[in-house]
C-alpha cells in the first residue's frame, strides 16, 4: 500500500469513529444537565473554580468551552480570553493581570489560554526570552500551590491534536468566511514551529505537572468526542450534590388577559424575509 493510500485509510477509519451527531447531541445534553446541577451546586457552597486549557492553535479549544457554557449561566461560568498585554501590563509582574480575574465565590472562571502563554506562544516566537520562560516555570507551580491551598479548584487541560488534523482545520478557517476571524497573523507564524511547541510543551509538562495542580491531556482529532470527554472529566473532578430535587418549580397563576388594550404604537417592524 503506499504512503498516500495509507494516508486515506487512516483518515477514512478517523472519520468512521467520529460521533455521530444526534449520539453527540443526546450525550451532551445529559451532560449540560450536570453541568446545570453543578453550578447550583457551586453557587450554594460558595465554591471557586479555575479551568485552564491550553493546546496548539486548532486544536478545540473554543469549541470545547463553548460546549461547557452554553447551557449554563454567563454570570456563574465566566469564559477569560485576555488580548495581548497592554503597555502598562508589561511593567507589572507577570501574572498580575491574570490574577485579577480568579474566581470568588460562586463562580467558576474558565481561561481560553492562560498564563502558560509564557511558557508556549511567548517563548516559541521571541515575545519573551528564555531567562523569562524558565524563571516562569521555576515559580508557577509555587503560585498554583497558593491558588489551590486558599481553596480553589484548579483544573489544567492540555488538547492534543496532530499535525494533520492541525493542517485540516485550519485550512477549513481559511476556507469559511464564518471562521476566518480565527485565523490570526500569529496563528499563521505558529503553523511552521510544530518541533518548537512541542518541545516548549513538554518543558512545560515537566515544570508545571504537580501534584496540586496536574496536567490533563485530552485527545483531540474528534471535536466532538474530546468536548464529552473533557466535560465528563470535569464533572468527577468537582464534588457537587444534586439541589433540583429540593426546587419545585411551577408556574403561577396568571391574570386575565385582555384587560389592557395595547396601544397601536407606530412599530418599525423587521421585515420578515423566512
Amino acid at each position: 500500500m503506499t504512503k498516500s493510500k495509507k494516508k486515506a485509510a487512516a483518515n477514512e477509519a478517523t472519520e468512521q469513529e467520529r460521533f455521530g451527531r444526534k449520539e453527540y447531541e443526546s450525550e451532551l445534553k445529559r451532560l449540560h444537565v450536570e453541568l446545570v446541577k453543578v453550578q447550583q451546586w457551586v453557587v450554594e457552597k460558595g465554591l471557586r473554580v479555575c479551568i485552564v486549557f491550553e493546546g496548539r492553535d486548532g486544536a478545540g479549544k473554543g469549541g470545547t468551552i463553548k460546549a461547557i457554557t452554553e447551557r449554563v449561566s454567563p454570570r456563574v461560568f465566566r469564559v477569560v480570553a485576555l488580548p495581548a498585554p497592554t503597555d502598562r501590563e508589561k511593567t507589572q509582574m507577570y501574572a498580575q493581570r491574570y490574577l485579577t480575574h480568579l474566581p470568588a465565590a460562586g463562580e467558576v472562571v474558565i481561561f481560553d489560554r492562560s498564563w502558560y502563554n509564557r511558557a508556549g506562544v511567548e517563548r516559541v516566537m521571541g515575545f519573551c526570552t528564555e531567562d523569562q520562560s524558565r524563571k516562569f516555570l521555576a515559580v508557577t507551580p509555587l503560585l498554583e500551590k497558593l491558588m489551590v491551598e486558599s481553596g480553589i479548584i484548579l483544573l489544567k487541560y492540555w488538547l492534543e491534536v496532530s499535525a494533520d488534523e492541525q493542517t485540516r482545520r485550519l485550512q477549513d478557517r481559511i476556507k469559511d468566511g464564518r471562521k476566518l476571524w480565527k485565523l490570526s497573523p500569529m496563528d499563521l507564524k505558529s503553523y511552521a514551529r510544530w518541533d518548537d511547541y512541542t518541545r516548549a510543551r513538554d518543558e512545560m509538562f515537566a515544570a508545571s505537572d504537580t501534584s496540586w495542580a496536574p496536567w490533563y491531556m485530552a485527545r483531540s482529532e474528534d471535536k466532538r468526542r474530546v468536548r464529552l470527554n473533557i466535560i465528563s472529566h470535569l464533572l468527577k473532578q468537582i464534588p457537587y450534590k444534586d439541589l433540583t430535587h429540593e426546587q419545585k418549580v411551577a408556574l403561577p397563576k396568571r391574570g386575565k388577559i385582555g384587560k389592557y388594550k395595547a396601544a397601536p404604537y407606530p412599530f418599525k417592524m423587521v421585515e420578515e424575509r423566512f
